[in-house]
């Protein structure tokens, strides 16, 4: 019997592909009827960049994605509060990748297909739920229709229902009211099309970085951004849709912002598309894995989009996954082992995206630098800013060589 994927996301495909590369055979179903590339921009960081690397899709990361140099956070009036540097120039042993996040999910779908068939995406066959036996587990699906499998891997997303099946008592997502809005916008290139920024605070976020290699190539920038305003009336968490319309009264709150490379408002009001959806997670779980069931990416772990950790600590399930069921031969052994590599650090990661990550430099610069002409160096040590960058490192996983 097969290993089964519910969902064809990041997480589920890259898992296919780790699984493959092991020699297990795989199945995903896919509950859309058509996949299709939606989405904005995502990170992939370094320690993930690694996973698809060793997949061998080095190449075709480079053709679609920009290599970030680094990642700027900075005041609104424009400071440079930290460089804090990401790619294989400053220590890392892969770089950090911005990419469309369609883009990167067709390029690995296009992968599962050359790799495994044709027929190893079955779409419009959404996983309602499973049940066990002795020889496998049964995978029941929408249509009526059900399937035995060795195993099931819940990567169904935030919305999972193999989740709520594992823990239907669970709670409501966790929201502490921020609203993001997030678009694209082709332009000039911006800055030297390699950096990424952070600017703002707790309250009022802006986050802009390239995410196009072909573009790049043509001497532009697509330019992906995210705005973040933290309101009193929060939206129903529970219904949110990433791919929701988004209304434009939350430009005027970033009037302020002054960055030396780029017009935020210009951006903004120039964004043809622009979409909506409340910062939300989860609490970590008890557990994830229940005999030959467990949960990967966004269904096991779901945290806010600080630190640029969604996508990659996915991928990295992924290739911890196949590691262990290859040394405990696909048994529910194999499947516990992944649980205990796994669940510690996602748990981690999730609580201090709570505490604002890596991004908690900008509300040390925000408490102390009150206008433009103040001087960050006169007001904050950069081994104060370090301890921050490197503790968070440690906590996600992506050390550098010399950490």
């Amino acid at each position: 019997m097969k290993i089964v994927i519910a969902g064809a996301g990041i997480g589920g495909l890259t898992a296919a592909l780790c699984l493959q590369r092991k020699g297990f055979d795989v199945q995903i179903l896919e509950q859309v009827c058509e996949i299709r590339p939606l989405g904005v921009g995502i990170n992939v960081m370094p320690h993930a960049a690694g996973v698809l690397h060793r997949l061998g899709l080095g190449p075709a990361l480079d053709d679609i994605a920009i290599r970030t140099r680094c990642i700027e956070y900075r005041t609104r009036f424009g400071h440079l509060i930290q460089s804090d540097p990401r790619s294989v120039e400053y220590g890392f042993e892969y770089p950090q990748y911005s990419v469309h996040r369609g883009e990167l999910q067709f390029l690995l779908l296009d992968a599962v297909r050359q790799r495994i068939g044709g027929d190893a995406v079955i779409a419009g066959k959404g996983v309602a739920g499973f049940r066990q036996h002795a020889g496998g587990v049964t995978v029941t699906c929408d249509d009526g229709t059900a399937c035995d499998a060795a195993l099931l891997i819940g990567a169904d997303g935030f919305h999972s229902r193999l989740r709520r099946q594992l823990h239907p008592d669970e709670g409501p997502a966790h929201y502490e009211g921020t609203m993001m809005w997030r678009g694209a916008n082709l332009q000039a290139r911006l800055g030297d099309g390699r950096t990424m920024f952070i600017a703002g605070d707790h309250d009022v976020k802006f986050v802009c970085y390239p995410i196009s290699g072909r573009a790049d190539r043509e001497g532009r920038s697509l330019v992906n951004w995210v705005a973040e305003v933290r309101r009193d009336q929060p939206r129903a968490a529970e219904t949110a849709d990433w791919t929701a319309e988004g209304g434009r009264d939350f430009i005027a709150a970033f009037a302020g912002f002054l960055m030396p490379d780029i017009d935020v408002m210009k951006l903004l009001r120039e964004t043809a598309h622009i979409t909506q959806y409340p910062m939300i997670d989860r609490d970590p779980l008890p557990f994830w894995t229940k005999g030959r069931v467990t949960l990967l990416g966004d269904a096991a772990h779901p945290m806010y989009p600080i630190g640029a950790n969604g996508a990659s600590q996915a991928i990295m399930d992924a290739e911890a996954l196949a590691d262990a069921l290859e040394r405990h031969s696909a048994t529910t052994a194999g499947l516990a082992a992944y649980e205990d590599v796994r669940r510690p650090v996602t748990s981690r990661v999730v609580l201090t995206n709570r505490q604002s990550g890596p991004e908690k430099v900008l509300d040390i610069a925000a408490a102390r630098v009150k206008g433009p002409q103040d001087r960050i160096e006169d007001l904050i040590t950069p081994e104060e800013l370090e301890a921050v960058a490197a503790g968070y490192r440690d906590i996600a996983g992506f050390q550098r060589k010399t950490d």
